[in-house]
């Protein structure tokens, strides 16, 4: 039987000629805008896919204006600083009295990390400077994403240097019902140079909040148990011992009773020496030179803090003309059961000091009863006791 050739009615076609006619798409066209192929998504329209039009393919490109696309706001968290919130507060510098005032008014826009409600409140710290010496914080305001404080934060002891060199921060922090098992980062914080601040005139802020800045602890403060690697920016100034802190005295010489005043009114921003971040901190008082046990004083002991107020007086009998040789030395010490008690600063006003430690002196014995009160630093070594 002979093989069928051409005349028996089939055309044999290659494979190359096969798949050339089954997926030629035929003559291709010019597109003139491949996006209406792939359409925008809007959640409030319905998607339509339409061919574009013949005519308008066939007509010449005609340049015109371009058209700006709808571009709705994510309504989720982003990269932006202005996703976190932002904080109302307003700033006064009392330089007649030396304290700085912070009224946190409210918060707006929160995106606290878990969904519903949030419990906040406002923490702020003067950098450089040891954390917790200078850390204040409002009340918490609960169950709301944008809260309101209307409270004012004081610093007291707070002078014209300390304006030109310090930074407040401020923290919107979550206070968490399981706070103490895990230390929750701030929702935001933001930072004001306070050298920007007037004297006596308020100002009003309104800055978005950012995000966390965290630095690597030193290794010398890597070895208490549990301890993070990582800690505020603020604790590289504390580790530097910026300063002890300061106190703030009064004196009065007093013609009636014939002797010297002298109040022991409050400290502030003092270095922390216990293991918990904070000290018990008392004062004692010594005239130096003097006799007899009416030369030394000493004040109640403060527990666990770091700006305590004594406002206690105490009375030294004695002329002005005995008195302006002698000298008062103040020393602020941390109370420990048991143990040595910790120096923590200390300063003397004498005839032989300078600065506003003279002044303060002087101008004591040389008006009577006239009550001056003024703020001095502590010096990181004990007064020394002159011949």
């Amino acid at each position: 039987m002979a093989c069928a050739g051409p005349a028996s009615g089939r055309q044999r076609v290659s494979m190359q000629e096969h798949m050339a006619i089954d997926v030629s798409p035929g003559p291709i066209r010019p597109i003139r805008l491949i996006s209406n192929y792939f359409p925008h998504f809007y959640p409030f329209l319905e998607p339509v896919l339409r061919a574009p039009d013949q005519q308008a393919m066939l007509a010449p490109a005609i340049p015109s204006a371009p058209q700006l696309q709808p571009n709705p706001e994510p309504e989720g968290d982003s990269d932006d600083s202005t996703a976190l919130g932002t904080l109302e507060f307003t700033l006064l510098f009392d330089e007649d009295n030396s304290a700085l005032h912070c009224t946190a008014h409210r918060a707006k826009g929160l995106k606290p990390p878990a969904t519903g409600s949030v419990d906040t409140y406002v923490k702020a710290n003067l950098l450089p400077g040891a954390s917790k010496a200078s850390q204040l914080r409002t009340r918490t305001v609960r169950g709301t994403r944008e809260p309101v404080w209307e409270e004012t934060l004081t610093y007291h002891g707070f002078t014209c240097q300390d304006a030109g060199r310090k930074t407040l921060r401020l923290c919107v922090c979550e206070d968490s019902r399981l706070r103490r098992r895990w230390r929750a980062p701030p929702l935001g914080e933001l930072r004001v140079p306070l050298r920007k601040l007037v004297p006596n005139r308020a100002r009003s802020f309104d800055i978005c909040l950012e995000k966390q800045k965290l630095t690597k602890r030193p290794k010398s403060l890597d070895t208490a148990r549990g301890m993070s690697l990582y800690e505020e920016e603020e604790m590289e100034a504390e580790v530097l011992g910026e300063e002890r802190g300061r106190i703030l005295l009064s004196l009065c010489y007093s013609s009636e009773r014939g002797g010297l005043l002298v109040g022991v009114l409050r400290c502030a921003h003092l270095a922390p020496m216990d293991a918990n971040g904070y000290s018990d901190p008392f004062v004692r008082l010594f005239l130096h030179p003097s006799s007899g046990k009416k030369s030394k004083y000493k004040t109640s002991v403060r527990r666990k803090t770091l700006n305590p107020e004594f406002n206690e007086e105490f009375f030294y009998a004695g002329h002005r003309e005995e008195l302006a040789q002698k000298a008062l030395l103040v020393s602020v010490w941390d109370y420990d059961l048991g143990t040595a008690d910790d120096f923590i600063g200390g300063v003397q006003l004498s005839g032989r000091a300078s600065g506003e430690r003279l002044r303060h002196w002087r101008e004591c014995l040389g008006h009577c009863d006239h009550r001056l009160e003024l703020w001095h630093l502590l010096d990181s070594v004990p007064p020394q006791l002159g011949d």
